[in-house]
């Protein structure tokens, strides 16, 4: 299924699932479609994040989140991702995507994704980090929550999440940027 169709889906699928709030956990099986299949037989590394990003859609969508983007002139910014991949998925193989936000600071929110076999089993796993940027910057939490009829409570960090920090600091560092 081309990935325009894809996200049309996410978003009228949204539209009409009940409301969540943040830290709730969405699922969706899914299926490894042909254009989904890199040169080794199993699903492309990179149709992972793709797939991550129309699972966020329908996070923010779920959520109120992108109603108050829209009305505040905001626009959601992908800050990273790290991903682990253990086991592929195969043609037409079905698995289910599993999403939540985990932890949240001043600005970014970290949300954790697995893809996991019909059998239970792992086959990638990881974190993304998304934020709101207006005009002047990066919108604070606290003012974003806020718009979307939440109140936000700044988590810890989980150990996995700071040292992920940690280790893009080290990185942007040694590059000098």
């Amino acid at each position: 299924m081309n990935l325009y169709l894809r996200l049309i889906w996410a978003i009228f699928r949204a539209w009409r699932m009940p409301r969540i709030v943040p830290g709730d956990t969405i699922t969706r099986t899914l299926r490894v479609w042909p254009n989904d299949i890199d040169i080794n037989g199993h699903m492309n590394n990179g149709r992972y994040l793709t797939l991550i990003d129309l699972m966020i859609i329908e996070y923010f969508v779920r959520s109120g989140f992108a109603q108050a983007m829209l009305s505040s002139g905001w626009r959601p910014m992908s800050g990273g991702s790290f991903v682990t991949y253990r086991k592929g998925l195969k043609p037409f193989e079905r698995y289910q995507l599993s999403f939540q936000l985990d932890c949240a600071d001043e600005f970014w929110n970290y949300m954790r994704f697995e893809f996991r076999r019909m059998d239970g089993t792992l086959c990638a796993a990881g974190y993304m980090k998304g934020a709101a940027v207006g005009k002047q910057g990066l919108v604070p939490n606290e003012i974003a929550y806020a718009k979307g009829g939440q109140t936000f409570t700044p988590s810890p960090l989980l150990p996995q999440v700071a040292h992920w920090i940690k280790a893009e600091s080290s990185l942007m560092e040694s590059l000098k940027v």
